[in-house]
């Protein structure tokens, strides 16, 4: 018998990487479609073409220049989506500033971490969002705001901060307000940033974002014009984006979905970005499609689902929709066959990536078979290379399972302030190592079969929850479905379900196991079957399992296992 080919892939192309800031290839879009819609913001009533969106952008590009700041220098946006979000990222890049993100879920704890750990200078912030008062929680970390004459700021505990620029028409004491910011740049200011442009270098580090540690601090990936652009375009380029294209953007900005794959995606093929609102809400979405005749939606599974599920969706006139990205997290077959058949999204891609590679490194094309694309992430990406090794990091033959690598112009620069971990991420041979268990079958499509770290190991058989997951999806009540293992005393992990059913239906545990019954292996079936309205998760919408599993440790009264 032939030796079975090796899990390793790489992108070959004739499209050659962008070798561009984000600044330059800002300004070739504008050259080249200065009066097409660049960003629609439907919540702010905001319609900026690209020539309108750079006098903006060149504005207060200079007026942060005018702050003092430098390039190199650190600026922490906090706040959900906005029109002042593109802004400021855009402008940011222009002026060589390092763009930190910082998760509009945050509090205070988070906050002081994040904005000391990368030493920000000023800080953007929206005065609130939901329950979250950010005015009240930047001046609890820095009272001597209050006192401070703004872009003066002296505080003892965030002792780099020196500006706070605040979203809306109000004022607060020690804080800049944004359209002042924005108008504050004078000829000096502009005549700087044009000479800046060519001094700025596509791989200096221009975005720093934090990953969401399940333990201990957040990470911030480092990311340069280099990574993030290129990224942007080719996943672009994966669902034939173009300058004709409007694309719905409900994903959070500060996270890499947005401003990288919805953002950079249409900055570098002149699409119109369209923001439904503020933060995801499913009816925004629908509507925002229909008013503003989108071709391509962006969301993770859940996302999908709560549009999908809206009572009014049947109102909805979907039919321009083209295209779109399924990303996140894992994308169940089920949700995946219903996008493309009930909201018209025929040529849907799922894209695989995390935020230290910028973030996708596989994605399906929008002619893959139906069945490639809902049961696979696709093929690598240009200009990348994959393999999956096993425990001893040798590439293990393909079909079989082990941990997924990618090398390339996407991989981060490192974590910032932090060697040790970068070097855990990243080996000698500038590997990065993801975490995720994967496959790769013949014609090098890669599977996602879990986390190294999820995975169950139940009497010595290693059990992935995504396969249990995507079984229990057939089920006809079963409306979401999340596997995770709980520690047992006699088989190391037993296999635990969490189970959304459909609005109006019930079920039992008994009735759950018995459909597994005869399907799959036994020691796949759940021993253990919690019915659910929701599940613990980030704002980007990546369910958090390790909570799960905290809470069943709990409620069954067990004991995690020691190992040696």
């Amino acid at each position: 018998m032939p030796t079975a080919a090796p899990s390793y892939d790489h992108g070959a192309s004739s499209v050659r990487l962008l070798g561009q800031t984000i600044g330059e290839c800002f300004d070739r879009t504008v050259e080249r479609w200065p009066e097409r819609e660049a960003l629609v913001v439907r919540h702010q009533a905001v319609r900026w073409t690209w020539r309108e969106l750079r006098e903006r952008v060149d504005a207060l590009a200079a007026g942060l220049l005018g702050l003092g700041l430098e390039p190199g220098d650190r600026i922490g946006i906090w706040a959900p989506n906005c029109a002042e979000w593109a802004l400021t990222q855009f402008a940011s890049a222009k002026a060589g500033l390092v763009l930190v993100n910082i998760n509009p879920a945050y509090r205070r704890a988070e906050l002081e971490y994040a904005l000391n750990k990368v030493a920000c200078k000023a800080l953007v912030l929206a005065p609130a969002l939901k329950t979250s008062d950010y005015l009240e929680i930047v001046n609890d970390l820095a009272p001597e705001l209050a006192a401070a004459p703004p872009g003066a700021l002296r505080s003892r505990t965030l002792p780099h901060l020196r500006t706070v620029v605040r979203l809306g028409a109000e004022r607060t004491p020690g804080m800049l307000n944004f359209d002042e910011v924005a108008n504050g740049g004078g000829p000096a200011e502009h005549a700087r940033l044009a000479e800046l442009a060519a001094t700025l270098q596509f791989d200096d580090p221009i975005n720093i974002q934090f990953t969401s540690g399940t333990t201990g601090y957040p990470k911030g990936a480092t990311l340069t014009h280099q990574n993030i652009l290129n990224n942007g375009y080719f996943v672009g380029e994966a669902i034939r984006l173009t300058h004709e294209d409007r694309l719905c953007i409900p994903v959070p900005l500060y996270h890499c979905f947005g401003m990288v794959m919805g953002n950079l995606g249409c900055l570098t093929h002149g699409a119109t970005m369209v923001y439904p609102a503020d933060a995801f809400d499913p009816l925004a979405v629908l509507e925002s499609v229909q008013e503003e005749r989108c071709t391509a939606l962006y969301g993770v599974p859940t996302m999908f689902i709560a549009e999908l599920d809206h009572p009014r969706f049947a109102e909805f006139d979907l039919a321009t929709l083209r295209t779109g990205i399924m990303a996140g997290s894992p994308c169940p077959v089920e949700v995946m066959k219903r996008v493309q058949s009930q909201m018209n999204l025929r040529q849907v891609t799922i894209a695989y990536g995390m935020t230290e590679t910028s973030p996708v490194s596989t994605q399906s094309s929008v002619d893959d078979p139906l069945e490639r694309r809902v049961s696979t992430v696709g093929r690598v990406q240009p200009h990348i290379e994959i393999k999956i090794v096993d425990a001893q990091g040798r590439v293990v033959p393909r079909g079989q399972t082990g941990e997924f690598c990618t090398r390339g112009y996407s991989v981060m620069r490192g974590y910032w302030g932090d060697e040790d971990k970068t070097r855990e991420a990243i080996d000698a041979g500038g590997w990065m190592h993801t975490g995720d268990l994967a496959t790769m079958d013949e014609a090098g499509y890669v599977n996602i079969v879990g986390r190294l770290k999820d995975m169950v190991i139940r009497g010595g058989e290693n059990v992935y929850p995504r396969e249990i997951e995507e079984f229990l999806y057939r089920h006809p009540k079963v409306q979401d479905v999340q596997v995770i293992g709980v520690p047992d005393a006699k088989y190391g992990e037993e296999v635990c379900a969490w189970i959304r059913l459909r609005d109006g239906e019930q079920a039992t545990a008994e009735e759950i196991r018995e459909f597994c019954r005869g399907q799959i292996a036994h020691y796949k079936i759940p021993r253990h079957v919690k019915f659910v309205d929701a599940f613990p998760m980030t704002i980007t919408g990546k369910i958090q399992k390790f909570l799960m599993r905290q809470q069943m440790v709990q409620e069954l009264g067990v004991a995690e296992q020691k190992t040696a």
